[in-house]
């Protein structure tokens, strides 16, 4: 009935839609999105493939582009696709060609190119122009039974012609090359895994539908990538991921230098060199990184210099991947030089598992692996049967036609007379010998050559064995048990071609748990050498290499009217603690400070120490390390030395002084120390034990020496009954001991009395 202006919506005045926006918008979205998902982004499981990929190959077997066939131009396959079956751009067509025939993509290539498809530094393929192509022995497995009534056909887009809905073949591609999509709210990640395993776990399935996912994944032990790597994560992370459908595994790359003789891999990596040097050797890479990226990564860390122990990247690959890393120099622990580039590149990766696919239904749905191996079966199960019921009808005919072949036979001389005297033969034959339309047309149409005897006895062995194969056939129909052992027995048959023993079957990727991805200290980039670590009064520094004796400091050179203030041994992976008069800690790195040939440059450029405060102490930082602090008023406390370091240039106020007070002391208390001596100015000198001192991270302290005039000179550690020392007076460089300081053993916060006779006028221990 045609549709009235009554019939349709009140609208406004000017108003030319009849549907509301939001009720046209969200039916068309629909439309669009499940037309995303199941016709575009997620592939089926059973086949495991995409549209545009069936239609690939379907157009390639179209054109006998079989293995033993010769290559032709991938235009011409692109032209057929877009032309017959798959209205979209060339461009995505030749796309998903490429990826195809990659074979760093896919771990069973389908497409066989000649020419350029892309390579794994991330290159593109040329132009379809110039490339070749033709199906692979794999893809050929996948159709095997598209002329056996296994599946449906559909017409394509224009109705000219015919299409599969899925390839029938027993080869397991969803789970063996893997799968990535997004579509509308949904996407879908599926890794790539060893053909032989996954037939393992589904012979297993057939014998055991009730398997536990632990029985499967003793065959099916993780991805099969087929740029190999190693995946690193835990038996129980693989497991919950298999078990969910959701989850992911980290990938880092071989460090390797080849295979030995039994094909094993050699695991360091390290490539031992003239004069004790060596280097490390990356033989594989993660799964969808490509080279030529990752060594930019690499290089882009050396130039910031992000990673310092690093000296050199350089690519040697041939055919075989082969990334050559140069230590800045031998003392480079390689492990640390792992961590770090695992850390920080992506010689580590992570790829997600979403075993999200369409079933029979053409529903999106997430599977684990026993629920996805076991849809896969049935889908073989049904194309099983469906072969046997597609050759049982074939049987039947060409028994019809045996048949009436055999009566013509037995009465020859009669079928010809009919033929010879009848106008009409073939109704008088249908009539007097009881043979079907067809099988009078086929006696009218045999040659006078297929009347000799031999021929008689051909048709009867056929006969007999065409009979024969229907009886087992029509056994196999009705027999879920016998359906279940031809389906083993044609698993095992694909197991043999595609086993571990053969080149294409061997498992690349192999399994080793390791720890997370650490962060390596800061220390740990440094290369670690001894230096000497100079610092003038005029607040210049620098570090000379080695460790200089102290009998040789008076020989370092400065500038005109500069001399040495301090000077300390370290290392090149140590901190270094500046104290500054006006209670602030400043933090250096000794690998940060410049080459001991010249005057080094000015502190402050370093830090941002205040111009009114100077430096009263410079010393290597010590994880367990402590420091007794002491300001010019007497009052003190002990920190350790983890927590006066500071992360800017801008320091860490540690010590809070009193008015017109200064910091005087910073000095590193002795493993064994357990007294204290102060000397303040006033020449008074005070012991006590260090145990009354607390251990603060910031403040001000307790009184340490109680002062009527002047304040506090000095202070030191010291074990208690080895006695006080300090340095002598002059050039001599002599130290004296007192043994006996118990007369000068007081409570803290004392006055204190007069040192020992010979204590220096300067009122300093050192």
């Amino acid at each position: 009935m045609a549709t009235t202006d009554d019939d349709l919506p009140p609208s406004a005045p000017g108003d030319s839609i009849d549907t509301p926006f939001d009720s046209a918008l969200s039916e068309r979205y629909l439309v669009y999105a499940l037309s995303t998902i199941t016709a575009r982004s997620l592939p089926d499981l059973r086949d495991g493939l995409k549209p545009v990929h069936r239609r690939l190959l379907w157009a390639m077997r179209a054109m006998r582009l079989d293995p033993s066939q010769g290559y032709k131009k991938s235009a011409r396959v692109v032209g057929d696709v877009i032309g017959k079956f798959h209205p979209h751009g060339d461009t995505a067509v030749y796309d998903a060609m490429v990826r195809l025939a990659q074979d760093f993509s896919l771990r069973y290539p389908l497409v066989d190119g000649q020419g350029n498809f892309g390579n794994i530094d991330g290159d593109n393929a040329a132009a379809y122009r110039y490339t070749e192509a033709r199906l692979t022995r794999v893809a050929i497995d996948l159709m095997q039974g598209l002329d056996e009534g296994t599946v449906d056909f559909r017409p394509t887009y224009n109705g000219e012609d015919e299409e599969p809905e899925i390839m029938p073949g027993l080869f397991p591609n969803l789970l063996a090359n893997g799968a990535s999509g997004i579509a509308v709210g949904m996407a879908t990640n599926i890794p790539p895994h060893n053909a032989a395993e996954v037939i393992d776990a589904a012979l297993l399935l057939i014998d055991n539908p009730r398997a536990e996912l632990a029985e499967l994944l003793a065959h099916v032990k993780g991805p099969d990538f087929p740029t190999g790597g190693i995946i690193v994560d835990s038996a129980e992370t693989i497991a919950h991921a298999y078990q969910t459908g959701r989850g992911g595994f980290r990938v880092r790359a071989r460090f390797s230098t080849g295979k030995d003789a039994d094909g094993r891999w050699e695991e360091s990596g390290i490539e031992k060199q003239a004069g004790g040097t060596w280097q490390l050797v990356i033989s594989e890479i993660p799964y969808g990184v490509a080279k030529g990226k990752l060594i930019e990564q690499i290089a882009q860390l050396i130039a910031d210099k992000k990673l310092p122990i690093l000296e050199d990247v350089r690519d040697e690959s041939a055919e075989d991947i082969r990334i050559v890393l140069v230590p800045k120099s031998r003392n480079v622990d390689p492990e640390i030089l792992k961590e770090s580039l695992f850390r920080l590149t992506e010689l580590e990766s992570r790829f997600a598992l979403n075993l999200n696919v369409l079933d029979a239904t053409r529903t999106p749905k997430v599977m684990g692996l026993h629920q996805l191996l076991t849809e896969w079966l049935q889908h073989q199960i049904v194309v099983l049967v469906r072969r046997a019921k597609h050759r049982i009808g074939k049987i039947d005919d060409r028994l019809e036609l045996v048949g009436g072949y055999l009566i013509a036979f037995l009465n020859l001389d009669r079928i010809i007379e009919i033929i010879r005297t009848e106008d009409e033969p073939k109704p008088v034959m249908m009539a007097e010998f009881q043979l079907t339309d067809r099988q009078a047309e086929a006696i009218l149409n045999m040659r006078l050559r297929s009347l000799r005897k031999l021929e008689e006895m051909e048709l009867k062995r056929e006969q007999a064995d065409l009979t024969a194969e229907r009886e087992e056939l029509v056994k196999l129909v009705e027999s879920p048990a016998r359906q279940r052992t031809r389906l083993k027995r044609d698993l095992a048959a694909l197991r043999a071609v595609y086993g571990p023993d053969t080149a294409l079957g061997a498992r690349r990727t192999t399994l080793s748990e390791a720890a997370p991805a650490r962060d390596i200290p800061l220390d740990a980039m440094i290369e670690k050498e001894p230096v000497t670590v100079i610092l003038s009064k005029r607040g210049w520094i620098r570090a000379q290499r080695g460790h200089v004796a102290e009998g040789q400091w008076g020989d370092f050179k400065f500038k005109e009217g500069d001399e040495l203030a301090f000077a300390a041994h370290a290392q090149t992976t140590d901190k270094l603690l500046v104290a500054a008069s006006d209670g602030r800690f400043y933090t250096i790195g000794a690998d940060k400070l410049p080459g001991g040939r010249g005057f080094g440059e000015p502190l402050r450029l370093i830090v941002d120490i205040d111009p009114d405060a100077h430096i009263v102490a410079l010393i290597p930082a010590q994880a367990d390390g402590r420091l007794l602090l002491a300001s010019t008023s007497g009052h003190g406390f002990v920190v350790q030395m983890g927590d006066v370091i500071a992360e800017t240039r801008k320091g860490r106020n540690v010590v809070n002084l009193k008015p017109k007070a200064q910091l005087a002391v910073v000095r590193p208390i002795g493993a064994g120390d357990d007294s204290i001596a102060v000397v303040g100015e006033n020449r008074k000198l005070v012991v006590f034990p260090i145990a009354e001192v607390p251990v603060m991270g910031r403040g001000q302290g307790v009184m340490l020496q109680r002062y009527r005039d002047g304040g506090l000179s000095d202070a030191t550690t010291f074990v208690f009954a080895e006695g006080l020392s300090w340095t002598m007076g002059g050039d001599s460089g002599r130290t004296r001991t007192e043994t006996d300081v118990a007369p000068w053993r007081v409570a803290r916060g004392a006055a204190g009395r007069m040192p020992p006779t010979g204590f220096p006028r300067n009122n300093r221990f050192a």
